[in-house]
């Protein structure tokens, strides 16, 4: 284990040689390429293409160089772990709101999302993240176990106005409160009267998953309920895991009727 330890090591401390090698893991270059791609001096290529031939992650073919087999290995997991490491230091301040137990995606794919938090001077600014995107999206659709009114407010006017379609599942308490208030329950008998609008209701929802056109959106709250992140990426592995899990609670979820509010 030392000695592979020493070997990442040996590519970890210099730049240069994780992109020399990465660059011969895709194709065959010159050592004036190398030299033009990368910004390395001549003795400094010189020093890594003889270590790297040392090891045998490179070979030489008259003035060209490419990876060895074990080199494009080497090159392969080094990026892998590049993206992991990327991944966690984006996520490590979030990672204990995640609905962990609900991904079944690689993590590494949130590695490039757009993540927003609260600040001082902007303590709302995911659920602002969202309300931007909800104001412009023709297609929503969600699972979630709440409905705040901003939200309500925006998918209630756009689908009223023929100008989005949405289809909700949210927990029995996330409707009832809605029930409890006259403005707010107004909102919502209206957006079930529109066309193009489906709501269900299930018992509970452990997670806030929305995806607002091409975009997933995840808003996440600590135990205490307190916003503390959203996270909203396009990334196609995301995305379908998104649509299988609305998918999944509509199927069980019992559908909302205007005239079944109260009684519901």
């Amino acid at each position: 284990m030392e000695s592979a330890l020493e070997e990442i090591e040996f590519l970890a401390l210099s730049s240069n040689r994780v992109e020399v090698l990465e660059l011969l893991a895709a194709e065959r270059y010159t050592r004036a390429e190398l030299a033009r791609e990368t910004g390395a001096s001549q003795a400094t290529l010189g020093r890594i293409l003889g270590d790297f031939g040392d090891r045998s992650w490179i070979v030489r073919e008259g003035s060209e160089y490419t990876a060895t087999a074990t080199g494009k290995l080497v090159a392969a997991g080094f990026t892998d772990l590049l993206e992991i490491v990327d991944a966690e230091r984006k996520l490590r301040n979030i990672v204990s709101y995640l609905p962990v137990d609900a991904l079944t995606f690689d993590v590494r794919r949130l590695a490039h999302a757009t993540i927003t938090t609260p600040s001082r001077t902007r303590p709302n600014a995911p659920l602002q993240r969202l309300l931007e995107l909800l104001g412009d999206a023709d297609s929503v659709r969600t699972v979630s176990h709440a409905f705040n009114e901003q939200t309500l407010t925006v998918v209630e006017e756009r689908t009223a106005a023929n100008d989005q379609s949405f289809t909700g599942v949210f927990s029995r308490p996330a409707i009832d409160a809605l029930a409890d208030e006259p403005d707010l329950r107004r909102r919502l008998e209206t957006l079930l009267e529109a066309e193009e609008a489906t709501v269900g209701v299930v018992a509970e929802v452990p997670l806030a998953v929305m995806t607002v056109d091409d975009v997933v959106y995840l808003l996440l709250r600590d135990e205490q309920g307190i916003l503390r992140a959203s996270v909203d990426t396009a990334d196609p592995d995301v995305r379908a895991w998104a649509d299988t899990v609305i998918d999944d609670y509509l199927a069980d979820a019992t559908l909302l009727e205007v005239d079944a509010i109260d009684s519901d």
